[in-house]
């Protein structure tokens, strides 16, 4: 049986009838077992007893009630299903949770059924998903290459087809690299929105719970079901409202970082410049403009990761385990972990100051851009040039990735083509905190072919858009109300031509009014200036009456917020609509 999992088309198809759960679900469970023993995808695939208590639990239930009806999903396996042993790929640290972890439970909640728990690198330490017991595993598209790792079994689920989704997790690319190497969407979300209670430590501090999609959409739609602040998370953070599900949507045109020429690094793959100068002009294609910085903050970061005292935080998991019974830890991870008893507390705070140092500058870097993007990985390594030179290889998977949750970005890997032995390559699209439904538009904007439909609403990020059109212009008496704030002029424009402009009574300083009107309006000189969205607060209550924010129409037909005048206050008002423009009228004055 071959039926597309993507959800929406799931949705469809158990709304007519021409599947049910649990015909879909032990099919995709004889599918999975029959491609096991050369991929070595899942350690517990669920039996068909196992299966049942989820399949029955569906029975009389209305599909609307559930927004993941009968979709099937994969668990990696340091993520806790109750009853099934968890062994983050190490059998001698198994345990069998008694409660799932927290994501887990939300997903179950929505009517999604788990198909089993998926194979990793040992305890979550390494990017290429060779690193374990129950087997390496190998590329879903070419075998000779690995699927990458952590998240190993978690993106083959997705990319052989058994699974609509997987949960991974990502502390330093594990959630992204193995998207990257299977044509998927992996989708890291900001530090805290989704949920780790329940997830077996990688680095505490810095783990992530992350989705293998095959869409951005998905991804987005799994995002707004399980952004949710957890009691059970002392790590947890609360999403903001503009980054809700209803941020997600068609981006307009907006600014992106590139790294500089020499920043860029590939590893003598001749494919990788151009694959990602082709995705440089296709998001140029979206309304994007490219805009050059210096990478090599963000490299330093990622040093620290593995170089630094992070690694004293892993092996606060599997050190005890290492101690008592070396061998039960596989010799890589080992080496890996080793240095991490001699890490000092002094050590450990001169990282913590030169990482906060390094996030300052990164951060400015962001200020004025929308995202960033970088390739996910430099160039694909062999499964035999890991096997000669397992810590170096795996390092360069990790050169674009290794800072993101150091660094606590959002991050969004995106296919974006192809090689030419066919082999997947795609690329990350990264920004500040609570960005995620913006980067997930972007993403969607990268994947769409020009035969589907884009979104009908606008993308939104953490900065909102502002017209003014009086004593909030550029260089003009309350500007610095907007700047202050960390506000950045975007466009000077004209609004529709639906608007009378007026000098309203008072002063100083002197404002305008501006009012749409249905007959006898003129196009109105403005600016868009954009600011975060955290300080719009303060900056509409500090506004006086008789004027307030509202939606003001531009010349291209966009909608934005912006000053609007309330009728009332026209009384002994001049219209100086005639003038075109503040700046126009106040030149009368001098």
């Amino acid at each position: 049986m071959t039926i597309n999992l993507q959800l929406d088309v799931l949705r469809i198809a158990y709304r007519d009838a021409s599947i049910t759960p649990r015909q879909l679900l032990l099919s995709l469970r004889d599918k999975a077992a029959a491609l096991n023993p050369d991929y070595h995808l899942f350690i517990h695939l669920l039996s068909v007893e196992e299966l049942e208590p989820y399949l029955a639990a569906l029975e009389g239930r209305d599909i609307d009630s559930l927004p993941l009806y009968g979709v099937p999903f994969a668990i990696k396996d340091n993520i806790d299903l109750a009853g099934i042993p968890t062994t983050a790929a190490c059998p001698a640290f198994a345990y069998v949770p008694q409660r799932s972890a927290t994501i887990v439970e939300q997903l179950l909640a929505l009517g999604a059924i788990p198909l089993g728990k998926t194979n990793l690198d040992q305890f979550a330490t390494g990017l290429n998903g060779s690193r374990s017991p129950y087997g390496a595993c190998p590329n879903s598209v070419l075998p000779e290459y690995p699927s990458g790792g952590s998240s190993a079994g978690s993106s083959l689920a997705v990319a052989l087809g058994v699974a609509s989704f997987s949960l991974g997790t990502d502390t330093a690319g594990s959630g992204r690299v193995p998207a990257a190497l299977n044509n998927l969407v992996g989708m890291k979300a900001t530090k805290g929105l989704i949920s780790t209670a329940g997830v077996v430590p990688a680095c505490r501090t810095l783990d992530c719970a992350t989705t293998f999609t095959a869409t951005a959409r998905e991804a987005s739609h799994l995002l707004a079901l399980t952004a949710h602040l957890d009691p059970r998370d002392e790590y947890s953070r609360a999403n903001p409202l503009w980054n809700d599900g209803s941020a997600f949507g068609a981006p307009r045109p907006f600014r992106f970082g590139v790294p500089r020429a020499q920043d860029l690094q590939f590893f003598g793959c001749p494919e990788g410049p151009l694959l990602f100068a082709d995705a440089v002009e296709r998001l140029k294609a979206l309304g994007g403009e490219a805009v050059e910085f210096d990478l090599s903050p963000f490299l330093e970061a990622a040093r620290l990761l593995y170089e630094g005292p992070w690694v004293a935080e892993r092996y606060s998991v599997a050190g005890e385990l290492m101690e008592q019974n070396p061998e039960a830890v596989l010799p890589v991870i080992r080496a890996v972990l080793a240095k991490a008893p001699a890490v000092s507390g002094v050590q450990t705070f001169r990282a913590q100051y030169r990482l906060q140092a390094l996030k300052a500058v990164c951060d400015k870097a962001l200020v004025d851009l929308d995202c960033m993007m970088t390739p996910t990985i430099g160039r694909p390594v062999t499964l035999a040039e890991l096997d000669a030179e397992p810590v170096l290889r795996n390092s360069e998977l990790g050169y674009y990735t290794n800072f993101m949750n150091l660094l606590d970005y959002a991050a969004i890997a995106v296919p974006s083509g192809f090689m030419e032995n066919g082999l997947p390559w795609g690329v990350t699209l990264f920004g500040r905190a609570f960005t995620d439904q913006y980067l997930l538009s972007v993403a969607d904007g990268l994947q769409r072919q020009q035969n589907l439909a884009a979104p009908t609403t606008v993308a939104r990020n953490d900065r909102a858009r502002l017209v003014v059109c009086g004593a909030h212009l550029d260089g003009l008496a309350l500007n610095w109300q907007l700047k202050q704030r960390g506000a950045r002029l975007v466009e000077t424009t004209f609004s529709s031509a639906d608007y009378q402009l007026h000098a309203l009574a008072g002063g100083p300083p002197l404002r305008p009014g501006m009012v749409r009107v249905k007959q006898g309006g003129v196009a109105i000189a403005v600016e868009v200036w954009e600011l975060p969205s955290s300080e719009l607060g303060s900056f509409l209550t500090g506004i006086p009456a008789p004027l307030g924010l509202g939606k003001v129409q531009l010349s291209d037909g966009r909608w934005e917020s912006g000053f609007i005048c309330e009728g009332y206050g026209l009384e002994g008002a001049i219209d100086i609509s005639h003038f075109g423009g503040w700046r126009a009228y106040l030149k009368t004055l001098q």
